[in-house]
């Protein structure tokens, strides 16, 4: 039987502002009691660590993907339902994306934003139907959602692919959210304008 996971990408330090573990504690409450599953970077510190230990404490499934590079580094996480140690960033990212049925950033630095953004394209370009989420904590996403609407406004961006990324304060509604298939996103179907 299949289960619904959710990517989550997110900063491997817990940032200065007590707010950003919270939120990451409180998306994992909301997702175990969803019965949602876990795929993330794999490590075991910063925002990653928490998130991954607060699904762990509640009994959820938790599926880490690091490249070899970074195992060490980020501090591969021991304790995971599954830990996929794999060759190249290029790789953890195509896996994290197989594994999941919809993506959520949390706060996070370039990583985080270069993650988010690839997925993003790759629903604008229908090779998949994935939802992606931002979870605007403490307002740490304003800017970057404000350089997105400008996007559409200078006519970079169709109206409706800004549709695919949603965003939310509040990790349970947020998730119920992204777990259903993007607006218009069929494989496939790719014009000019969504390049």
């Amino acid at each position: 039987m299949s289960r619904t996971r959710l990517c989550v990408f997110c900063g491997s330090t817990t940032g200065t502002r007590p707010e950003y573990p919270a939120a990451a504690i409180a998306l994992a409450d909301a997702m175990t009691t969803a019965g949602v599953g876990l795929v993330y970077g794999g490590g075991a510190i910063g925002l990653m660590g928490v998130i991954a230990d607060a699904m762990l404490a509640r009994g959820g499934e938790v599926i880490g993907v690091i490249p070899q590079a970074l195992a060490s580094r980020e501090i591969a996480h021991a304790g995971l339902t599954e830990l996929h140690v794999v060759a190249s960033m290029h790789e953890r990212k195509a896996l994290m994306a197989s594994l999941s049925d919809g993506f959520v950033a949390l706060p996070g630095g370039f990583g985080t934003f270069e993650e988010f953004c690839e997925v993003v394209t790759w629903t604008q370009l229908g090779l998949h139907p994935k939802r992606c989420g931002l979870l605007n904590v403490s307002g740490y996403y304003d800017a970057l959602l404000s350089q997105f609407d400008r996007a559409v406004g200078d006519g970079f961006v169709r109206a409706a692919n800004r549709e695919i990324v949603i965003a939310d304060t509040d990790p349970a509604r947020l998730l119920g959210r992204v777990l259903v298939p993007a607006p218009g996103a069929q494989a496939g179907r790719v014009s000019p304008g969504d390049l």
